[in-house]
């Protein structure tokens, strides 16, 4: 499985690298994941610019990060999705649960407003 990591203070920008998103790169994907986490990195942005394809496994590890993060208090954001890619979790009404945006740069800005927004209602607290 081909991707890139890119580090940050907040948030780990990672984009996969690969065409399909299908059972053969699912279980590498859903490792990563879970890899990252384990790292105590609870905020996820993951880019599938490249993606033009994706099966149900595929969908299987977008919530397996999604679940994750939210489990650490975190935000999961899905960035670059195609046609293809959208269709699929529009039919599996899946829309509602994952954080998508058209684009890394929106996806960063949805993160840091989760993030302040997660710092108020603990000040709330």
């Amino acid at each position: 499985m081909k991707f890139t990591i890119d580090k940050q203070e907040k948030y780990i920008l990672f984009k996969l690298d690969e065409p399909r998103l299908n059972s053969l790169i699912s279980p590498k994907l859903k490792s990563e994941l879970i890899l990252i986490n384990k790292q105590g990195i609870r905020n996820i942005i993951l880019d599938l610019s490249v993606v033009l394809y994706s099966d149900s496994s595929g969908l299987s590890s977008l919530l397996v990060g999604n679940r994750l993060c939210k489990n650490s208090e975190g935000s999961f954001i899905i960035t670059g999705i195609s046609e293809h890619v959208e269709r699929l979790i529009n039919i599996s009404q899946l829309q509602t649960v994952l954080s998508l945006t058209p684009s890394v740069e929106e996806g960063i800005d949805l993160l840091y407003m989760e993030e302040m927004e997660r710092d108020l209602n603990r000040e709330a607290e």
